[in-house]
């Protein structure tokens, strides 16, 4: 019996939300997330996912309103490398990275299998039918419910809400750049009808064949970042090295804290 409670309780202790810089974290792996999406697709439950990764974390940190659209999202995931470094440095290790671009593969090969109907929202129309076309040929089932490219005026959003609504559209995906996806997903996830929003970010653009994506070796040693620097070093190499070095001084912060917060209670007990 007490090693049935044992288990029991590392059990419980595995699949308790992680929090990092203030941020509920799930820790689950890619197949227990896809698991969870179509459960909730399943059983009609609305489910919006939200991904972290260092440069998000940091963002939010001086961002409330996208932290609050994060935060509400009922899954939060952890997309970077980072990320999943720092939960281990910090004793709250999460099992691995649920890259958004490889979850989004992911379900739309499960949508195809189950004959779910999606809606893509993002990028510029000439990548958007580029990617479209893509998805024909890998996806050659799938229901594509509708699209539309990500560039409208805030004051489109309820409007395009009530289009995706209208298309009976099971699942939406968000093409789009923080913090455009966040936004949209906290203020319209619900009105646009899908069952499950997750937003990509540049996914599309990858699929479509207009951005490369690092190859796995420097995604396994999370050097995704450095690959995106070096293919547009003028618009993103400074950003990566000035949201890095902040995300490293935040996980040191945090590890002192939580050091000093350990002591405390020792010093109680």
């Amino acid at each position: 019996m007490t090693d049935a409670k044992t288990e029991a309780a590392r059990t419980a202790a595995a699949a308790a939300p992680r929090r990092l810089f203030g941020v509920v974290v799930d820790p689950l792996t890619m197949d227990e997330t896809v698991a969870r999406c179509l459960t909730a697709v399943r059983d009609r439950e609305r489910l919006e996912i939200g991904v972290v990764n260092a440069a998000k974390l940091v963002r939010m940190q001086r961002d409330p309103q996208l932290a609050a659209a994060v935060t509400g999202c009922g899954l939060v995931l952890a997309d970077g490398a980072a990320v999943v470094w720092a939960a281990r440095l910090l004793g709250t290790p999460l099992p691995e990275r649920v890259a958004g671009i490889d979850l989004f593969m992911r379900l739309l090969g499960e949508a195809e299998a189950a004959g779910l109907s999606v809606y893509f929202l993002g990028a510029r129309p000439a990548v958007l039918e580029l990617m479209l076309h893509q998805v024909a040929r890998r996806f050659p089932a799938l229901r594509v419910a509708g699209s539309r490219d990500g560039y409208f005026a805030d004051a489109e959003r309820g409007a395009i809400a009530d289009e995706i609504a209208a298309s009976g559209a099971q699942l939406l995906f968000l093409g789009m750049t923080s913090p455009r996806k966040e936004l949209f997903t906290g203020g319209y996830a619900e009105r646009s009808g899908a069952l499950l929003v997750h937003g990509v970010g540049g996914s599309f653009d990858i699929l479509a064949g207009i951005t490369r994506r690092a190859p796995e070796r420097w995604q396994r040693l999370g050097l995704e970042w450095l690959y995106r620097a070096l293919q547009e070093p003028r618009r993103l190499g400074g950003r990566y090295l000035r949201t890095n070095t902040r995300f490293i001084v935040m996980t040191g912060q945090e590890l002192v804290r939580r050091r000093a917060a350990g002591h405390a209670t020792r010093g109680q007990g």
